[in-house]
């Protein structure tokens, strides 16, 4: 099966998106299938990474025009954003009316599914499948490993430095490690120049990010309506205890409702306790993630 994806993948540090495109094309190649970046005549599916058009990639009106001139090549489209992630206008009307002409729609979370579903989705084969891990890369330390200095050490990581990422929970985590020495608060990734108190580590990726987490006695995400947030994947992988804002999406349903607060004040009240409950969500790898897309590409 040849199959054309809208997207290439970029190398080093960048968004959780760009992840599943390189384990797509690396792990799908070679596979009994090809996958390609331009269009063909022969192109068997088309699979929708962004219906937008981008220097990355061809945009949905060039792969409606190819649906058109040869209507047998299926239209798979991942769905990983919405308007509330970013308080934005217009993605979910794009989005929308690109499940007029798809064949098949897979969601990253149900709840990202169930957000869609209500406001009108016309693709009526939909799925849900969860983003992966790389095992190899984030996984358990021994605990003597860890950063023991004797304080409870909080970490999150983010690339995008959106303030929906959680950046009013970030700030207040920031002024209570100022206050409390018996704690610290690193940020990886792209920050916004606001942090006092906190560790701030430029943005890390692979096997260099997995070490550096996994070091960690807590991950907090202050991420908003995430629709499958690999950063809370990443954590879970690790096995660092998780906790996710209750309003956090996609993020709740990896971590458990047992492992979400609400309030800044609820938040500091888990941390104080030191005492912190394993998550139960146990990710799958990125070429579990990847074989159930390649059954969905395979279906008649």
């Amino acid at each position: 099966m040849k199959i054309l994806i809208n997207r290439k993948p970029v190398e080093g540090p960048w968004g959780g998106g760009n992840l599943f495109v390189r384990a797509f094309c690396g792990f799908l190649s070679g596979k009994d299938h090809t996958v390609v970046h331009e269009f063909s005549d022969d192109i068997d599916a088309i699979f929708m990474q962004d219906p937008r058009y981008s220097d990355l990639g061809i945009s949905v009106n060039e792969i409606l025009a190819y649906k058109r001139w040869k209507p047998s090549t299926r239209v798979i489209h991942r769905v990983n954003e919405c308007d509330a992630r970013k308080n934005t206008a217009d993605i979910d009307d794009l989005l929308r009316q690109c499940s007029e002409h798809t064949d098949t729609t897979v969601f990253v979370s149900e709840w990202m599914r169930q957000y869609h579903l209500t406001r009108g989705w016309k693709c009526q084969d939909t799925h849900v499948i969860h983003n992966g891990v790389d095992k190899e890369h984030f996984r358990p330390i021994p605990a003597e490993d860890k950063i023991n200095n004797g304080k409870i050490n909080i970490v999150t990581h983010h690339w995008s430095s959106n303030r929906m990422k959680g950046f009013d929970v970030y700030e207040a985590l920031d002024s209570f490690v100022g206050e409390h020495p018996g704690f610290t608060f690193s940020y990886v990734g792209r920050d916004l120049g606001t942090f006092q108190n906190a560790l701030v580590i430029p943005p890390l990726h692979s096997l260099q990010l997995g070490r550096m987490l996994s070091r960690y006695d807590v991950y907090v995400s202050g991420s908003l309506f995430d629709p499958g947030p690999n950063h809370v994947l990443e954590a879970l992988a690790c096995e660092i205890p998780t906790y996710v804002i209750k309003s956090g999406g996609g993020a709740v349903e990896f971590a458990g409702e047992n492992h979400s607060y609400e309030t800044m004040s609820e938040l500091i009240d888990i941390l104080s306790t030191k005492n912190f409950a394993k998550n139960q969500f146990v990710p799958h790898s990125w070429n579990s993630c990847v074989m159930k897309y390649k059954a969905c590409l395979e279906r008649n």
